[in-house]
């Protein structure tokens, strides 16, 4: 029986032929490659994972070093601890990563991609593991080709239970970042989890498996929106892996012993090998393609095959557009690549970087937020006295209990009557209320309406520190 769509009749007799939208990914069995750039890979994937497996079970002043604690709306950083009025450093901390991803994509193109993005990273594991497991690229390819028999079924298990175990693991770990990692455990251990501890951990291990096992080079090629927008930050004179077409083509096999010039030939053998590592499945000669990761696995594996040929390795390098079709030398290129753009970039990223910088080091320990008393905004108490009150949310940032004092400027004869002095706990926040008072004759002096006034609190255990008072603008209100 025909598999072809089925024609559709048309106006005018006709046939209107069906196309289907839809494109089956074949799979992509990536080979194993050794070389400088791939060791600077597996370099930064020991660290990132090492960072990110262990910085949970670090410990600060007898605490996790690294929490966000949501339920307590607690975050803490090392020796830092920030509360939820904080968030312009995470503002600042966004802006600097894009900024730095800005630069280094203009300057080199896509490294974050290649060496450090997540996807990338567990996609290695993962692959490290499956080539392990079920052996490199001819043998991956027999065995899924193969029927099923005992040895296929106990590859394909045990490698499904080490993808799981990562994935959990990850899981695991990035929840130990919301909730302390030492309770998480034990109660992972006494299966005892809260439902939503346990939908993070399943969900977060389910997308590690599923990207990282499966969509691998799909999430890079239709999911990640920077492989649409890097365009905008490429120019001739961005470094890319290149294939030098001057150099390698015409392309064709020949006995080492040949001489490529002899034979009319360039320095590509076309043994396919830049096609068989790529992890996204491109061929680097056709030129630069939004697929292209920029993990350099192509001039690890053409490189070797130069050294083999006893040929000058570079046939696939890093190179710019100007810098192939100018001939430029590398310095050349470098002295290029210092061009406006970089400048501006480099310029923005390291003036955000002092700005966040300046900001956490001159950050008070304490900080305080007033809200007025919505029931009154203004009430004649005795002797004609004008009262207003507040309520103080004092934010105590440090890992010791403090007490601070309060006062209050803005309006002559302007008086604190509730108390003067609170003692907040160690990383807490506590509101206070504060009751306000004027005198009669002031308040007739200053007139009606809301004058504005400054509450000034200040750290009572160290008066003699260099840390100033924390000041907060509220307004007074005379009623006529």
């Amino acid at each position: 029986m025909s598999t072809e769509p089925a024609g559709i009749a048309a106006p005018g007799g006709e046939s209107a032929q069906v196309v289907s939208m839809y494109i089956s990914e074949r799979k992509i069995y990536a080979r194993s490659v050794t070389g400088w750039f791939a060791n600077w890979r597996w370099a930064l994937v020991w660290f990132t994972q090492l960072l990110f497996y262990g910085l949970p079970w670090v410990t600060w002043n007898g605490r996790q070093a690294v929490l966000f604690d949501l339920l307590e709306r607690r975050f803490y950083i090392g020796g830092w601890v920030f509360f939820p009025q904080d968030f312009v450093y995470l503002t600042g901390l966004l802006i600097v990563c894009a900024l730095a991803l800005f630069l280094f994509t203009a300057v080199a193109g896509r490294l974050w991609c290649g060496y450090a993005c997540p996807q990338t990273v567990y996609t290695e594991i993962f692959t490290w593991l499956e080539r392990h497991i079920e052996g490199d690229r001819i043998q991956r390819m027999k065995l899924d080709a193969s029927a099923w028999t005992l040895d296929k079924v106990v590859r394909h298990t045990l490698k499904q239970v080490a993808w799981l175990s990562v994935s959990l693991w990850t899981g695991f770990t990035f929840v130990g970042y919301f909730t302390p990692i030492h309770w998480l455990a034990q109660e992972a251990l006494h299966f005892s989890l809260s439902a939503w501890e346990g939908f993070w951990i399943l969900f977060y291990g389910f997308a590690t498996y599923g990207n990282a096992g499966y969509l691998r080079e799909q999430v890079c090629k239709y999911m990640c929106p920077y492989a649409r927008f890097q365009s905008a930050m490429f120019d001739k004179d961005t470094l890319i892996i290149s294939y030098d077409d001057a150099r390698g083509e015409p392309r064709g096999s020949r006995p080492r012993s040949a001489d490529p010039k002899a034979l009319g030939k360039g320095s590509c053998v076309d043994c396919g090998l830049c096609v068989q590592v790529c992890p996204t499945g491109i061929d680097i000669r056709k030129g630069l393609q939004y697929e292209c990761i920029g993990c350099a696995a192509c001039i690890d594996v053409c490189d070797g095959v130069m050294a083999k040929m006893n040929y000058a390795p570079g046939l696939i390098r890093y190179d710019t557009q100007n810098g192939l079709a100018m001939g430029l030398s590398r310095r050349q290129r470098w002295v290029r690549a210092v061009r406006p753009r970089v400048l501006g970039y480099a310029a923005v990223l390291l003036l955000m970087v002092t700005v966040l910088l300046v900001g956490l080091s001159t950050r008070h320990s304490f900080r305080v937020d007033v809200v007025r008393d919505r029931g009154a905004l203004a009430r004649m108490v005795q002797d004609g006295h004008i009262e207003n009150v507040y309520r103080l949310q004092i934010m105590n940032a440090s890992e010791s209990p403090e007490r601070y004092h309060i006062e209050i400027d803005g309006v002559p004869g302007l008086k604190v009557v509730s108390r003067s002095e609170v003692s907040v706990d160690a990383t807490q926040a506590r509101w206070v209320p504060v009751s306000v008072r004027l005198p009669p004759e002031q308040a007739k002096a200053v007139g009606s309406g809301a004058h504005p006034i400054t509450f000034r609190l200040t750290r009572m255990q160290t008066p003699d520190s260099a840390e100033s008072p924390v000041n907060e603008k509220s307004t007074f209100v005379v009623p006529r």
